[in-house]
C-alpha cells in the first residue's frame, strides 16, 4: 500500500509541475523593473559630434603621413670557428686570442614621415634615416618611392628627404608656442609597421629639456601612445594642424608607458626651411657660456627667484661682449619671453636669424638692465663637422674643434689641443676603442690642433693601414692603436 501512495504522490507532482509551465506560458510572471541608467539624447548628441570631429581631423591628417623603411649593411667582427665555440679553449686562452673575420648583414628599420610640400619634401627624424643606404617611402595611396636625403640635423634629430612626386597633399602648420598643457592632440604614424595608426591623448607638458635625445631639446610631452615606428610621424591639434614631430618615448620595456615626446612644429619648421634652402641649419649665437641658477647662487647674486641663465663667461669680440653683457649677469628675458633655464635661452638664440637685433633683460648686482644685442651666425669652429667617408679606420667618426665653451663644459686643461669626437657610427672600425668625448691629439705621432689638420691627416690613411692615436680621456692622455684587422 505504501508503494501505491508513493506512486500517486509522484503522479500529482508531475501534474502540478506541468501545470506551472502551462500557466506561466499563458500568463507572464512579473519581472523586476529595469534598473540600468538611460543615456540622454543630449549626451548622445555631444558624443556623436565629438566622434565626427575626431574622424574629420584624422581624415585631414592621414594623407600626409608616410611610412619610411630603411636598410643598411653592418659589418661586425666574428670569432672564427671551430675554437670560438670551444669552452675549454676560451677558458684558457680568452677571446682576445681568437682570430676574427668580418661578417656583413643587412639591417632594416621602420619609421614615419610627414609630407611638407606638394613637390615631395618629407620631414622626419634624423635617427630614422641615419646611415641608411636605401630609403623607401610608402604613401597612404600605396605608391612607393625611393627617398633621397636633402639634409640632416642631428642636434635636433630632424631630417628632410625628397621623393620624385608632384601634387602631394600637405598639412597646415600650427603654432607650437601656443600649445597649453591639457590640450587634446592626435599622434599619427606607423608603429611596428602598422600603417596609418592613430592615437589620442593630451599635452602633458611643454618645454621638456634634459631628456638626452638631442642637443637642442624643447619637447612636447604627451600621453598619446607613441611606439617604435611612430618616430617622424605627425602630432596634430584639434584644428588638424601640425604642432609636432613625434620623436621618442620614455620606456623601460621598449613599449608605450604613457610618456612620449615630440619636437615642436616651430622648431621643426625653422630647421626644415634652413635644410632645404641652405643644406644646413644656420643658428644664431650670442657668445656666452651660461649655467643654471641654484638656490645658493641666487643668494650670492641677490636674486629673489631661482630662474634665468647665469652668465659664466663672455667670449671675446662676441655680440654679447659688444652689447655690454658681463660675467655674473643673469639673463631673465629674451625678446620679452621669460628665461626659466639656460636651455630655454640656448634654443631661443639658436632659432634667431643671424643679423637680428634682440632685446635682453638681465639682472646685475640686483638691478635690472635692458640690452640690445645683434645676433650673429654660430661660428664654424663651434659647429660639428660631419664625418667624411674615409675608407680607413677613421671611417664613421665625427669631430669638432675645441671651442672655448667645450673647454669650460668638460673641464679640459688649456694645454690640451686637438679635436673632440662628437659621434661614432655603428659599425665603425673605431667603435670598440674610441668613444664620444674623446679628444684626438695626435694621428701617427703628428699633432692635431683643429678639424682641418684632422681631415688632412685622415685623408692620407690607406684602407688597410693601422693608425696610432694619442687620445685625451678622463684627465689622461693614452695611446690607442686602430686596425681593420
Amino acid at each position: 500500500m505504501f508503494s501505491n501512495q508513493k506512486s500517486i504522490l509522484n503522479f500529482f507532482a508531475v501534474l502540478l509541475f506541468g501545470a506551472f509551465f502551462i500557466v506561466s506560458a499563458v500568463i507572464p510572471l512579473p519581472v523586476c523593473a529595469e534598473t540600468s541608467p538611460k543615456i540622454s539624447a543630449e549626451s548622445i548628441n555631444i558624443l556623436t559630434k565629438t566622434n565626427q570631429a575626431l574622424s574629420e581631423i584624422v581624415e585631414a591628417v592621414k594623407p600626409v603621413v608616410v611610412n619610411i623603411s630603411t636598410s643598411r649593411i653592418i659589418k661586425v667582427p666574428q670569432h672564427f670557428d671551430p675554437f670560438s665555440n670551444d669552452p675549454f679553449f676560451r677558458r684558457f686562452f680568452g677571446d682576445e686570442f681568437l682570430p676574427k673575420i668580418p661578417r656583413e648583414y643587412k639591417t632594416r628599420s621602420l619609421g614615419s614621415g610627414v609630407i611638407v610640400s606638394p613637390e615631395g619634401y618629407i620631414l622626419t627624424n634624423n635617427h630614422v634615416i641615419k646611415d641608411a643606404e636605401e630609403i623607401k617611402v610608402l604613401l597612404p595611396d600605396k605608391r612607393e618611392f625611393k627617398g633621397e636625403v636633402k639634409g640632416t640635423d642631428p642636434k635636433t634629430d630632424l631630417a628632410v628627404i625628397k621623393i620624385d612626386a608632384k601634387n602631394l597633399p600637405t598639412i597646415s602648420w600650427g603654432n607650437s608656442n601656443k600649445l597649453k598643457v591639457g590640450e587634446i592632440v592626435l599622434a599619427i604614424g606607423n608603429p611596428y609597421g602598422l600603417n596609418q595608426t592613430v592615437t589620442m591623448g593630451i599635452v602633458s607638458a611643454v618645454g621638456r629639456a634634459n631628456v638626452g635625445i638631442a642637443d637642442y631639446e624643447d619637447f612636447i610631452q604627451t600621453d598619446a601612445a607613441i611606439n617604435p615606428g611612430n618616430s617622424g610621424g605627425a602630432m596634430a591639434n584639434v584644428k588638424g594642424e601640425l604642432v609636432g614631430i613625434n620623436t621618442a618615448i620614455f620606456s623601460v620595456t621598449g613599449g608605450y608607458q604613457g610618456i612620449g615626446f615630440a619636437i615642436p612644429s616651430n622648431m621643426a619648421k625653422a630647421v626644415m626651411e634652413s635644410l632645404i634652402k641652405e643644406g644646413k641649419v644656420i643658428r644664431g649665437w650670442l657668445g656666452v657660456s651660461v649655467q643654471s641658477v641654484t638656490p645658493e647662487l641666487a643668494r650670492q647674486f641677490g636674486l629673489k627667484e631661482e630662474y634665468g641663465a647665469l652668465v659664466s663667461d663672455v667670449f671675446e669680440k662676441s655680440p654679447a661682449e659688444k652689447a655690454g653683457l658681463l660675467r655674473g649677469d643673469v639673463i631673465v628675458e629674451y625678446e620679452g619671453k621669460k628665461i626659466e633655464e639656460p636651455l630655454s635661452l640656448r634654443n631661443m638664440v639658436a632659432s634667431t636669424a643671424p643679423g637680428t637685433e634682440v632685446e635682453i633683460k638681465a639682472i646685475r648686482n640686483g638691478e635690472a638692465k635692458t640690452l640690445k644685442v645683434a645676433v650673429v651666425e654660430l661660428p664654424a669652429e663651434m659647429q660639428v663637422t660631419p664625418d667624411a667617408e674615409y675608407e680607413n679606420v677613421l671611417k664613421g667618426i665625427s669631430v669638432q674643434d675645441l671651442a672655448p665653451n667645450i673647454y669650460h663644459q668638460f673641464d679640459i686643461p688649456v694645454k690640451i689641443k686637438g679635436v673632440i669626437i662628437t659621434d661614432i657610427k655603428q659599425g665603425s672600425p673605431a667603435e670598440e676603442k674610441l668613444m664620444k668625448g674623446d679628444i684626438i691629439q695626435e694621428i701617427n705621432r703628428k699633432k692635431i690642433t683643429d678639424v682641418k689638420e684632422y681631415e688632412k691627416a685622415a685623408s692620407k690613411i690607406k684602407p688597410d693601414e693601422s693608425v696610432l692615436l694619442l687620445v685625451f680621456r678622463n684627465g689622461t692622455s693614452t695611446y690607442i692603436t686602430l686596425s681593420n684587422k
